[in-house]
């Protein structure tokens, strides 16, 4: 078994149902436990003009290999009707494997750490409301990515579970 961390993030066709029944869709899938997921942030969308997103972090253990998760992931997306017309486009679910372990993966469909993790304010401050001493396969601790990432327009919501 194996922890790993799944970035959630919709900004299309209620975002926050979306991302909801996605949290409940990873923690049924096989040979998978849903651990924890992270409360829900409110960002504003990279790359073209479009809705503001709802993200979340999961953490998930698994016995699922690293390509057979993420085969999973993107059926669930597909679930939801994701579709790729553009890239960082408006969607309606999309999930990243952001950590699988303490793995680094190159691999054409798949590179982990996620490449933009380090950047990003919406997975880090959720990551970190799951394990805020988390440390990187490069052993870079969560808690000094997050000194260097202000937290730049993200909105915690309120919890409403």
């Amino acid at each position: 078994m194996v922890l790993a961390y799944i970035g959630l993030g919709s900004n299309l066709e209620n975002p926050l149902d979306q991302v909801e029944r996605a949290f409940q869709e990873l923690g049924s899938l096989a040979d998978t436990s849903l651990l924890a997921r992270s409360a829900l942030y409110q960002s504003r969308a990279i790359g073209p003009e479009q809705p503001d997103y709802i993200n979340a972090v999961a953490q998930l253990e698994t016995s699922l290999a690293p390509l057979d998760l993420l085969d999973a992931l993107q059926s669930i997306e597909q679930a939801h009707r994701r579709v790729r017309l553009q890239h960082w486009g408006p969607r309606t679910l999309d999930l990243d494997l952001l950590l699988y372990g303490n793995d680094t993966i190159q691999h054409p469909r798949l590179n982990v750490p996620h490449p933009y993790l380090t950047q990003r304010s919406f997975v880090l401050y959720p990551l970190a409301d799951i394990d805020p001493n988390l440390q990187l396969p490069s052993s870079q601790s969560l808690q000094t990515l997050l000194s260097q990432c202000p937290f730049d327009g993200l909105v915690r919501l309120p919890d409403t579970r």
